[in-house]
């Protein structure tokens, strides 16, 4: 276990040291791009607001944000908007290349910025809730959801100063409107062609920011671009409902490897680095963390059927438990999102193969240690038998599972007692399973006090 703590405190730190963005030279005229595609998430609201505060320390004139989302998660939606709000240098979002869409989640982002831009050929709106399917859903709950979400649209409209109704409306109405009814409609405030385009047209402006107001000088402005760290793409490839759910299964066999035969080390770095990655990836999914607590609780029930070898309760249960736990690990199945959101889900391809293999590795240890098991034919060989009741001598400590030497073999051995056989202890084997004996305690720990 120190081996296993040391290994993960080392890959922890690479992860820091990687996630250090590097220093951007500052300059006397320049300006900051950032790029959120896909779907709106934890991951795409951490890197703006990293985005935000770097380009305000750098000493931007301002950041612009190249948007082409289809939407995604109301809570990281209200996140950005709030980072954009309160941002300390003027930002625009320009919803871009031509084809691009600020669709739902993103009409909110758009509408919170000081200058929202469109590229010709791009559209925005349609953020109406609908149910977890895609369906529509019934009139009644669809006025309560939209009441909180239309205040929101509205709050940042008036911010903004731009076109309430026309923006209330692609909630309550699900409309969409192209770049150019847009403008009209002063849903955004006008279209760019490019990047040179949109500073040329910003040049001279005043923009409201938290620091006060910023006259803008962009017309000869240098551009960067903010990139994502490699941590961040690390932990979008990590926030993957089928991987981080496959990941959990893994660790947790692998610890449980490790539980029932100590001194492997294998095993226990694995299960600690697959677990530690699977939580990584459930921190930046919308997990169900009750369902999270069923998953851990069913690798309990597995640990439970190795103590009482044989296909009982404890494993059957423990199967059901991944089951369900797994199809609900990201909820919404049964509740209605503000605005249209992405459907996340573990495959049921990954549940079924994830599952059988949880199920076939405890099978194989019962296999090994049911109570009729130990040779091909299904009964104890005469030389196993014979050892049933000797006296050996725990080489490590049993919790329930170790070592024990017994006829001057050492043995992987278990125990049903509720403490831990310490090593050096007298044990009696019990019974022969394969190549697993089960053992007890000689002596219990009063026996040993008043003997000394």
């Amino acid at each position: 276990m120190p081996r296993t703590l040391a290994i993960l405190a080392f890959i922890l730190g690479l992860l820091v040291l990687w996630y250090t963005p590097s220093p951007t030279l500052a300059a006397d005229n320049y300006v900051e791009t950032v790029k959120i595609d896909g779907a709106i998430d934890a991951l795409s609201a951490r890197h703006l607001a990293r985005s935000i505060d770097q380009a305000s320390t750098n000493g931007a004139q301002m950041l612009i944000i190249l948007l082409d989302t289809p939407g995604g998660l109301l809570d990281s939606t209200r996140d950005m908007v709030e980072a954009i709000l309160s941002a300390r240098l003027p930002v625009a979002v320009y919803v871009s290349p031509p084809g691009a869409q600020a669709a739902s989640a993103g009409t909110f982002i758009t509408a919170a910025a000081n200058f929202a831009v469109m590229a010709p050929g791009t559209n925005i709106g349609a953020a109406s809730p609908v149910g977890p399917g895609g369906e529509d859903i019934p009139e009644t709950l669809a006025r309560k959801v939209n009441q909180d979400v239309s205040a929101f649209i509205r709050s940042i409209a008036d911010k903004r100063h731009r076109n309430a109704q026309a923006l209330e409306e692609t909630v309550t109405r699900a409309l969409s409107y192209s770049a150019s009814e847009a403008v009209d409609m002063n849903v955004v405030d006008f279209l760019a062609a490019d990047i040179s385009d949109l500073l040329a047209k910003v040049d001279g402006q005043t923009a409201e920011t938290a620091a006060g107001e910023a006259v803008l000088s962009t017309r000869e402005a240098d551009v960067r671009e903010i990139k994502r760290t490699p941590l961040n793409n690390f932990l979008g490839v990590l926030a993957n409902p089928n991987l981080a759910f496959a990941l959990f299964v893994i660790g947790g066999i692998a610890l449980m490897v490790e539980v029932i035969s100590p001194g492997f080390v294998g095993p226990g770095v694995v299960g600690v680095i697959a677990l530690a990655l699977a939580f990584l990836g459930f921190g930046n999914l919308p997990v169900n963390w009750v369902m999270v607590g069923l998953l851990l609780f069913s690798m309990v029930l597995f640990y439970l059927e190795t103590v009482q070898p044989g296909v009982t309760v404890f494993g059957i249960g423990g199967v059901v438990c991944l089951v369900l736990g797994a199809f609900l690990l990201f909820g919404g199945l049964f509740s209605t999102p503000d605005i249209p959101e992405p459907s996340l889900r573990v495959s049921p391809w990954i549940i079924g193969v994830f599952s059988a293999i949880a199920a076939a590795s405890l099978l194989g240890f019962m296999r090994l240690a049911r109570s009729e098991g130990g040779s091909s034919s299904g009964h104890v060989s005469a030389s196993e038998a014979a050892i049933v009741g000797e006296w050996g001598v725990a080489a490590s400590d049993l919790a329930p599972s170790g070592k024990v030497w017994v006829d001057d073999e050492e043995w992987t051995a278990t125990t049903e007692a509720t403490g831990v056989i310490r090593e050096g202890e007298d044990v009696r084997v019990l019974g022969v399973y394969g190549e697993i004996l089960k053992v007890e305690r000689i002596y219990t720990e009063q026996e040993l006090e008043g003997s000394e």
